[in-house]
């Protein structure tokens, strides 16, 4: 009898060590009474812990970033099937980004809670729906932790600064991609292919009621039965289902210096921004911005049900989101054009239902000047103009295929970590295609994230017959990355490669002439080619400024003589017409 007694003390006390290695998953956020976030190292100790305790729940390393570590993928799956070429035949995906500004935390520690309480069952797992998530993107930025620059912020105690390990705001770069992180995300992306992308952020701007704000793609962007199902189904659902949880929400208040009840227009998130990009692949994109003067622990419980009410949502229309996704991509390939870029329609728009507080302008004890107060004594209701639908003002015809010269590796590295097809020229080969030639463009006057960036892009276009060479790139536009490829070619479209300076060393011309070289060589010229001495002449005749300009003259005799370099402001990505 002794030796039972002993053998049931050995086993309960070996039990009870065992039991106590198992973590209890309570996080930072929930120690310190909603006013604390974990560091980048706490974070990612909790979900490997996870994953070792849940087999539903699993983490890998992918890529590397600019801080010289790994992206983490987590992946939650009741079915413990982490394959996502499986996945997709029957579920539908939510990728969950956190992190990418990691001042802005509120997300990080939303997911957190929220992973754990699905594997521990405190809320129901869905059947439809597979979770993945970046626990946090911006590795570099979330080392580099202080208390001081979220100046509008209130809360956390600490957290990561905006910039990344090289001072990029990774949320300006998803087509340029000059961060190692952004590289790694587009891998991730491209393997997780999900069907919604969340994007969790913390507001800048004016001041509100709400603690939540959302902010999904812009719904024109997404052209056709896709977009008006984002615009008319899932952003009222959400809508409503948060508010029936006492959970008020309004879209993104995109004001600043101002009041919002004078109206405000919906954010154009374009590709250089996350959901910008993954709209380019059909993925309904939305991102969660809480407002900043909000206390921290409410602001963080509204981020976990949002997700958690975007979830719902998913798993009861997953056939429909399915479906619409596949019309969407059949549909783009069969488009003959393409916008490239938008502005407010002002013709349609929506009335919100407000909740503010008054604001007005005073006269400022450190400037002396006027500024702007926000009185929170004063709250109202009112109805307030959102101009919420976009139409372009620039299309392009959709071609066939573009053609690349294999020179161009850094294009070429773009599109192959975005999944683009591309086929060698396997002999060299004269092809009659559209060439461009850059007409006009303006520059940023001062750096925008490591560039100085073009805009207002205009170009000329011709028929030619060129000479490709073997090995130059043949990239098929009837394929998955079709919008991504349109959007970073085509030189007018805002995001660009060329408006991003991937091609500006076209933009310099390397060959000149000396005058007085040139002098007797532009006469003989202009003797010889009775059409273009009848053009100059005319010039010549009408301006006076070109008139009184000896270099301006000899240098357009010059831009229209044999001897001016083919290179100087040619497009070298051409376009083979349907």
């Amino acid at each position: 009898m002794k030796k039972i007694a002993l053998l049931f003390l050995v086993g309960f006390i070996y039990f009870s060590c065992e039991e106590d290695k198992t973590p209890s998953f309570t996080t930072v956020f929930e120690t310190s009474n909603g006013t604390k976030t974990p560091t980048y190292n706490e974070v990612i100790e909790f979900y490997k812990q996870l994953a070792d305790s849940y087999s539903k729940v699993h983490i890998q390393a992918i890529g590397e970033t600019d801080s010289g570590e790994p992206l983490h993928l987590v992946t939650l799956n009741p079915d413990s099937n982490f394959n996502f070429e499986s996945i997709k035949k029957d579920k539908r995906i939510i990728l969950i980004n956190n992190g990418i500004h990691p001042g802005e935390s509120d997300g990080i520690d939303a997911t957190m809670l929220l992973f754990r309480d699905l594997v521990q069952g405190k809320i129901k797992m869905p059947k439809n729906v597979v979770l993945a998530t970046i626990p946090i993107y911006n590795i570099g930025g979330s080392l580099n932790r202080n208390s001081t620059t979220r100046t509008n912020q209130n809360g956390p105690e600490e957290y990561g600064f905006r910039g990344n390990a090289r001072n990029f705001d990774l949320n300006r770069d998803f087509i340029k991609a000059d961060s190692k992180n952004a590289k790694a995300f587009a891998k991730i992306f491209h393997l997780v292919k999900p069907d919604i992308f969340i994007d969790n952020h913390v507001s800048n701007g004016a001041d509100y009621q709400y603690t939540l704000t959302h902010l999904f793609t812009q719904h024109n962007k997404l052209d056709g039965e896709l977009g008006k199902y984002l615009h008319n189904t899932i952003q009222p659902e959400l809508e409503q289902r948060l508010a029936k949880k006492n959970w008020d929400i309004t879209p993104y208040v995109n004001v600043f210096n101002s009041v919002p009840e004078k109206g405000f227009s919906q954010f154009m998130d374009y590709p250089r921004y996350s959901t910008g990009y993954t709209t380019l692949f059909n993925t309904l994109g939305m991102m969660v911005e809480t407002h900043m003067l909000k206390p921290y622990k409410p602001r963080v419980e509204g981020t976990y049900e949002l997700m958690k009410t975007m979830i719902e949502i998913v798993n009861t229309e997953a056939k429909n989101i399915k479906k619409l996704r596949k019309e969407a991509f059949n549909k783009t390939y069969t488009n003959n054009l393409y916008p490239l870029d938008w502005k407010i329609d002002t013709t349609k728009q929506t009335t919100l239902n407000f909740k503010g507080y008054e604001g007005k302008m005073i006269t400022s004890k450190v400037t002396g000047l006027q500024r702007l107060k926000y009185d929170r004594n004063l709250p109202f209701t009112k109805d307030v103009t959102y101009m919420n639908y976009f139409k372009p003002t620039t299309k392009v015809k959709i071609p066939k295929a573009y053609i690349i010269p294999k020179g161009w590796w850094p294009i070429l590295e773009r599109l192959k970590m975005n999944n683009i097809e591309m086929k060698p020229l396997q002999n060299d080969s004269i092809i009659s295609v559209e060439s461009y030639k850059i007409e006009k463009f303006n520059t940023r006057q001062s750096p925008y994230e490591g560039h100085y960036q073009h805009y207002n892009t205009t170009v000329t276009s011709s028929i030619k017959d060129i000479t490709f060479k073997k090995g130059d790139l043949l990239v098929e536009t009837n394929q998955y990355g079709m919008r991504y490829l349109i959007e970073t070619l085509e030189p007018s479209a805002p995001d660009s490669f060329f408006n991003w300076n991937f091609f500006d060393t076209i933009l310099q011309q390397k060959e000149g002439f000396s005058p007085y070289v040139w002098e007797d060589k532009a006469l003989e010229f202009l003797n010889q080619n009775p059409e273009i001495k009848r053009q100059f002449d005319s010039i010549k005749s009408k301006n006076e400024s070109f008139a009184n300009n000896w270099y301006t003259q000899l240098d357009w005799i010059h831009k229209h003589s044999p001897n001016y370099e083919n290179a100087h402001l040619q497009y070298p990505i051409y376009r083979i017409l349907k």
